[in-house]
């Protein structure tokens, strides 16, 4: 069994719980994900399933979208609502103040990661050092925030929403706490729901619950939400290839660039999906210029 199944994961499941639960809905051992949602986060998470998983390493590198909940004038040591209180205070901002910050946050930025996080240490997770009250010393990274907008904000109740469209690896509870600090009286985040992510859209995501009903009552049903594995590529190019080339492309060769229709303006280093007799999805190759070659990356064909 290959392909994408997309999930619109529930709250208080880690992405393993989920990966972990489709497995035994399909009966399906390869099975994996695309980028983990914290146990308090919904929303789109792609499972890979069989040659699929091997995609990891991979994919396009799109933007993730997401929908994230705030309150002002309260810090945690999570930077998120579970967290535990470290600093509680009365706040009394307003929406053209948060508004007036948010350019500050948009674009190419710094952004340090936060101490439960799953970044390593001299070999260490942050959140492992975290549990032991270790605060680590970190080094800010590079991060893309495409999109950053105040939906709606709660003057009373010092509460708001924002939408954000980020890079891979942006942590949205840092980008609130950030935000806390310019105002002066601290922010957690308090829901987070992914809306996009790996091509995919909320939209086209299917509930967990939904999942487990259909593996008891339909199996059919469910069978139909696998999306081929191509379908994670869609950013990638494509070029077609005859039968011999085909078979090369299987077995590890590379494909001369002037011997098949090639992509306009091809970039060294790209990345392009190929695809033999009626267009099956074989695997991936790599534009190499200077060889004029299309280098053999990986086969998803079984």
């Amino acid at each position: 069994m290959n392909g994408i199944l997309l999930i619109d994961k529930p709250k208080d499941h880690t992405s393993f719980d989920v990966v972990a639960i489709v497995r035994g809905c399909l009966r399906e051992k390869k099975t994996g994900h695309t980028g983990t949602l914290d146990p308090m986060a919904t929303g789109v998470l792609p499972i890979l399933l069989g040659s699929a998983t091997k995609a990891q390493a991979l994919l396009p590198d799109t933007d993730k979208e997401y929908e994230a909940s705030f309150r002002l004038g309260l810090t945690t040591d999570t930077l998120d609502i579970t967290g535990n209180i470290l600093s509680k205070c009365e706040a009394h901002a307003d929406a053209g103040q948060i508004e007036a910050l948010l350019p500050h946050f948009r674009g190419d930025i710094m952004q340090l990661p936060p101490m439960y996080s799953a970044v390593s240490k001299n070999g260490v997770r942050l959140y492992e050092l975290a549990r032991k009250g270790i605060e680590a010393e970190r080094e800010a990274r590079p991060v893309h925030i495409g999109l950053l907008k105040l939906m709606s904000f709660d003057e009373e109740t010092q509460c708001g929403t924002l939408r954000i469209s980020c890079s891979k690896g942006t942590y949205i509870r840092s980008l609130c706490d950030d935000i806390g600090k310019e105002l002066g009286c601290g922010c957690v985040m308090t829901d987070l729901r992914r809306t996009r992510a790996c091509g995919f859209d909320i939209s086209e995501a299917t509930p967990l619950c939904e999942i487990r009903r259909l593996a008891k009552e339909d199996p059919a049903a469910l069978l139909e939400l696998i999306r081929p594995v191509e379908s994670i590529f869609s950013e990638y190019r494509a070029v077609s290839v005859s039968d011999g080339q085909a078979f090369r492309f299987k077995n590890g060769g590379s494909l001369t660039l002037d011997r098949i229709k090639a992509p306009a303006q091809l970039r060294d280093g790209e990345l392009i999906r190929i695809r033999g007799r009626e267009n099956a999805f074989l695997g991936l190759a790599c534009a190499d210029l200077e060889k004029g070659e299309l280098k053999f990356k990986k086969l998803f064909e079984i």
